[in-house]
């Protein structure tokens, strides 16, 4: 991992992150201005950059822009006085990963260099990785199966019926086939039998002879001619109309086919790979589909999984799509925030990759930040429409919070500690009396679960202030009070219990 570059004219601010850095074992190199870091940016290269703004010399925004230009995805984190607020402000939309705000507490200063770290290691991974990105993305065991079965038809010409849901990529895998058959290097002709009007599509698919009807005026030839010695990919087959079933299966049974108004039948060299989203059994049974023609394409059948079944798979498409509408828009990638592509992982998507791609591109234009978090997201997502079901806790657990009820969650105002359970009247104890380890932290999944489902915005942000209130009050009472002897009990520096108790409005506390 490449060294924490530190930029500040102040020595003793290098020494203090030093020292905090080194203590999280993490390597540091210090510059006492932008300059020098500058020239050594034509060398080396940080893993993260923290930069302080007024310096002699060259200024901390110029190194940012001097940064961005050269490693655009490198994060750096501004600090600045209260009195540089507005130039943070600035640097922070000139592509600053965060800014810190003197005198920093020095606990929040290492956890922000922390996730600034996490972001660069993980853009670092998928940069490597996408180097050379393949047709088709997929790590989990479902699209791994695909993949198999690719290589196993690679060397072969047989008919392959591809179904799955609408958006999974039928085409992308009829490339994949293409490209690595014997007929690669010639053509691959597509056609959705969906899109074409049914009085054009026998044209389409065969050609026509001048004057085979009003409009004919030359000759055309069709995608059968078009993709000769190569492949053909009939998208939604199981919408053709049912007369030119027929005639697609004559091609299929003997090689030969006849443009419209011809009357010399013309040999096809041409491998057909078709797909459709429908059931194609349920359609020969309605007898909305010929099953000679059915048994024709069914030689080999690839199933592609939906986006509910390669879960996994999600923040790889995601980075690769943010990354791929953002060259083409000639703009720096959009980043998901954990909780952002955790809350991505859990929606169903029915539209599949190709609703995961689109989203993507709305991100890019819409989203405000670089960073995005679920509040950036399309309302039609955040408001529950697109989540996936809760995972239900175990029969044993449901009774204990069945009225579960977090600070501030209901107008009765019970804390953590004082959650109703209205089937047996009292919280399941251990021995010392207090609820057991289990019990409070499956009533604490409970309630994101339900907030999550209701659509609510920021939940890990509400419970977790929540969450940090309880403790806080808890331990002033264990102290009478006083917020240093909390501070210390809890494992905080008095710093941050100082900043904790001033943000969530804590009452109560005293210095001694």
């Amino acid at each position: 991992m490449k060294p924490i570059w530190i930029v500040d004219d102040d020595e003793s601010i290098r020494w203090v992150l030093e020292k905090a850095l080194a203590r999280e074992n993490l390597v540091t190199k210090s510059f006492s201005n932008a300059r020098d870091a500058i020239d050594a940016l034509q060398t080396a290269t940080p893993q993260v950059l923290v930069s302080d703004i007024r310096m002699p010399g060259e200024s901390g925004f110029e190194l940012l822009q001097a940064v961005k230009a050269k490693h655009p995805g490198l994060p750096v984190i501004i600090m600045t006085a209260f009195s540089d607020l507005d130039s943070a402000v600035a640097a922070f939309q000139g592509g600053a990963f965060e800014y810190l705000t003197k005198p920093f507490d020095l606990d929040k200063a290492v956890e922000l260099i922390r996730r600034a770290l996490e972001e660069s290691l993980r853009e670092a991974s998928v940069e490597q990785a996408s180097a050379e990105t393949p047709e088709i993305l997929g790590q989990a065991p479902a699209m791994q199966d695909v993949f198999r079965a690719i290589g196993r038809l690679s060397q072969s010409n047989v008919t392959v019926l591809i179904t799955g849901e609408s958006g999974t990529g039928k085409e992308l895998v009829a490339h994949a086939l293409h490209k690595h058959s014997p007929r690669a290097s010639q053509p691959f002709i597509a056609l959705n039998t969906a899109a074409i009007p049914k009085d054009l599509l026998e044209s389409e698919l065969f050609g026509h002879e001048r004057g085979a009807f009003t409009g004919a005026q030359a000759t055309r030839r069709g995608r059968f001619e078009q993709a000769e010695g190569g492949t053909l990919f009939l998208d939604e087959i199981g919408d053709m109309p049912f007369d030119l079933q027929t005639r697609l299966l004559r091609v299929l049974s003997d090689g030969h086919f006849y443009r419209v108004g011809g009357h010399q039948p013309l040999k096809a060299n041409v491998r057909v790979i078709a797909a459709t989203h429908q059931n194609l059994e349920h359609r020969v049974r309605e007898g909305l589909f010929r099953e000679d023609l059915y048994h024709r394409l069914n030689v080999i059948r690839l199933r592609l999984p939906s986006m509910r079944e390669r879960r996994e798979d999600i923040p790889v498409l995601t980075r690769h799509f943010l990354a791929q509408s953002a060259k083409q828009l000639g703009v720096e990638a959009k980043r998901m925030s954990e909780y952002a592509m955790q809350f991505l992982t859990g929606l169903d998507l029915p539209g599949n990759v190709r609703q995961l791609e689109n989203l993507c591109n709305w991100i890019t234009v819409m989203a405000p930040g670089q960073t995005v978090e679920v509040k950036d997201l399309p309302q039609e997502l955040t408001e529950g429409q697109g989540l996936a079901p809760a995972t239900p806790l175990s029969a044993a657990a449901q009774p204990q919070t069945a009225a579960f009820q977090l600070p501030g969650a209901a107008s009765n105002g019970k804390s953590i500690g004082e959650a109703s359970y209205p089937f047996d009247g009292a919280a399941p104890a251990v021995g010392n009396g207090f609820p057991d380890h289990a019990s409070w932290i499956a009533l604490l999944e409970t309630e994101a679960a339900r907030m999550l489902a209701a659509g609510r915005p920021e939940v890990m942000d509400a419970l977790g202030r929540q969450f940090e209130s309880a403790l806080i009050k808890t331990a002033l009472k264990h102290t009478h009070g006083r917020k240093n002897d909390a501070a210390v009990r809890l494992g905080i520096g008095r710093n941050t219990i100082t900043r904790k108790i001033h943000e969530l409005g804590i009452d109560g506390a005293k210095d001694e």
